[in-house]
């Protein structure tokens, strides 16, 4: 694919760049907050990654404007809508100085941009009653924005270690293609691969090394790419059911309404309180720390980078159903209620330290 391969080689370059130069930008750039409760890199490291991958996506759509004009085009303008959600990152990567609310309302804005210029709302979701609702358009904007920046911020909360939020959005973005292809929406199928090209890019540098971050405007940007493309797809597409991208993005989302959940009900604490007790954090410090326990930065990294692998085979389970049942609704249902039980199962395992033998990674003896 060529959006795909120069998306990837721009992306690329340009992420080397950031790096190279890191020293003429670190001090705006630059995660120097090492012991925060979510911080588990050992020196600091560029967090603009996202800078990258929209240059990538932006060349991706260029490499294919002369020769379909219309699919370009189309691209083009999902980066437009995209660009309130990823300066709100951006500029909060930069200053700090974004809360969680504004960046919220950005992409809530990307959103609405996305619906008035590509007709991207949410009509219908499959559910009796509420399809009645969604036929109004006030409900039906307001679904759409809560959805994608529900998306969007979900993706953020995942980006906790290398390669995480990157290659879930990958694998996601490959499964969105994959059905546009067999419903022959070529603009979607395209612009889905061109963002995964650009993300792919970013990912060479950023796992397993922990070269750069993806920070907020990178993980704003690939989520609301994730949703955008999702609610076209049900949009332009009437035979896809809307469960099928909800279960390709239900690792993220679920991980979401579980912490909201965890901290409000069980901890009795304000939902945005940043705590170490997501799944991927459980992972790293109670199966993989006990393979690489030291901390000397270089087994730090290593624990970082082994963490990742776990959640993108947790993402593998909603995906590949979804990709394989996306026209039926009531078996997408059903693998989604599958899949909460058992990530509250894992979960619940690795918190009481009494996971399953064959999630643990053995420790090698020391001679």
């Amino acid at each position: 694919m060529i959006a795909l391969s120069v998306a990837f080689l721009v992306s690329l370059i340009v992420t080397l760049l950031v790096i190279r130069y890191e020293h003429l930008h670190a001090h705006l750039t630059a995660d120097h907050d090492l012991d925060g409760v979510q911080k588990f890199h050992t020196a600091p490291v560029p967090r603009v990654g996202g800078v990258g991958v929209l240059i990538g996506l932006v060349g991706g759509e260029i490499a294919k404007l002369f020769l379909e004009p219309g699919v370009a085009g189309f691209g083009f303008l999902v980066i437009v809508a995209a660009v309130p959600a990823f300066a709100a990152g951006l500029i909060e990567d930069l200053t700090k100085r974004v809360s969680v609310t504004k960046r919220l309302l950005a992409t809530a804005l990307s959103a609405a941009v996305g619906g008035l210029i590509l007709g991207g709302w949410l009509t219908r979701l499959d559910i009796p009653g509420i399809d009645y609702l969604m036929a109004f358009a006030l409900v039906s904007g307001l679904v759409t924005c809560i959805a994608v920046a529900g998306v969007a911020n979900a993706f953020n909360l995942i980006d906790g270690y290398n390669g995480l939020a990157g290659m879930v959005a990958v694998i996601i973005l490959v499964g969105l293609a994959y059905v546009a292809d067999q419903v022959g929406d070529r603009a979607i199928m395209i612009t889905a691969f061109a963002a995964a090209g650009s993300i792919l890019g970013f990912l060479a540098w950023n796992y397993p090394r922990g070269l750069i971050f993806l920070g907020d405007g990178g993980a704003y940007l690939i989520g609301f790419m994730v949703a955008e493309l999702s609610v076209l797809l049900i949009a332009r597409n009437p035979q896809v059911s809307p469960w099928f991208p909800l279960l390709l993005v239900f690792y993220p989302i679920f991980e979401t309404v579980f912490t909201i959940f965890r901290r409000v009900v069980i901890g009795r604490t304000h939902p945005g309180l940043p705590d170490a007790a997501h799944l991927h954090q459980l992972i790293y410090r109670r199966v993989v720390r006990w393979a690489v326990g030291d901390e000397c930065s270089k087994k730090k990294t290593q624990r970082n980078s082994l963490t990742s692998p776990y959640l993108w085979l947790m993402a593998s389970f909603t995906v590949i159903p979804a990709v394989l049942f996306w026209k039926n609704t009531v078996v997408l249902q059903i693998i989604a209620l599958i899949f909460a039980s058992f990530y509250i199962w894992v979960y619940q395992k690795i918190y009481k330290a009494r996971f399953p033998k064959w999630l643990s990674i053995e420790r090698k003896s020391r001679s």
